[in-house]
């Protein structure tokens, strides 16, 4: 975060939440913010160029989901929200990769995932409506998942739970049995650093604690 942005002025009336995330949502609401929260979920465009970098990705698409929720708002208090849009992608081998398409991409997923470790980053983006003021920042987390055998791969996809998750697994769900170790934020796994943003959050004038 850049040092030298200016001193919050504007009083904060509603947070925004640009994301259909069940797992993003209860994560903001366990903050307990003295402020009501605002579910969104935005059509963002998720295409990106080849040659971005992981950090670069899911900050773009962060701010992108910001920026797509200001033409959402309504009402007396749109000028005095502040958008919380977010990113989550894991890589592994230099391989991007996001939500699958269908068991058959969650199974390859799962299969490139499986005894290694692999890199999970989510970028988070803070808009607010009264000024404009924008503010990106992101986290990594270096997760190592078990060696798994086909059979097991595909029990774990019948289970329903991989389709709608970057990298075909949940952490916070029975995807928690397939992995080994964790190095770095919990929570930037499940899809929103939480540490993280409570720091952006206080640069806008909502203290978490």
């Amino acid at each position: 975060m850049d040092a030298s942005l200016p001193t919050h002025s504007f009083q904060v009336r509603q947070l925004v939440l640009a994301s259909s995330s069940p797992r993003r949502r209860d994560l903001v609401e366990s903050l307990d913010l003295s402020l009501p929260v605002l579910i969104l979920s935005t059509d963002a465009d998720e295409q990106t160029p080849a040659d971005w970098s992981p950090s670069h990705i899911v900050e773009q698409l962060s701010l992108r989901k910001a920026r797509a929720a200001v033409s959402m708002l309504s009402g007396q208090d749109a000028d005095r929200s502040l958008i919380v849009g977010a990113d989550t992608i894991v890589v592994v081998d230099g391989n991007v990769l996001g939500k699958p398409a269908n068991e058959r991409e969650a199974h390859a997923m799962l299969s490139l995932l499986q005894g290694k470790e692999h890199q999970v980053y989510t970028g988070v983006a803070c808009l607010e409506t009264a000024t404009g003021r924008e503010l990106i920042a992101h986290r990594m987390t270096r997760v190592t998942m078990k060696p798994l055998d086909p059979e097991r791969i595909k029990r774990y996809i019948a289970t329903g739970e991989p389709m709608d998750k970057a990298g075909s697994y949940a952490i916070q769900g029975l995807g928690a049995a397939l992995v080994d170790r964790l190095d770095g934020c919990y929570f930037n796994v499940v899809g929103l650093p939480v540490s993280l943003l409570s720091d952006m959050l206080s640069s806008f004038g909502v203290e978490v604690i």
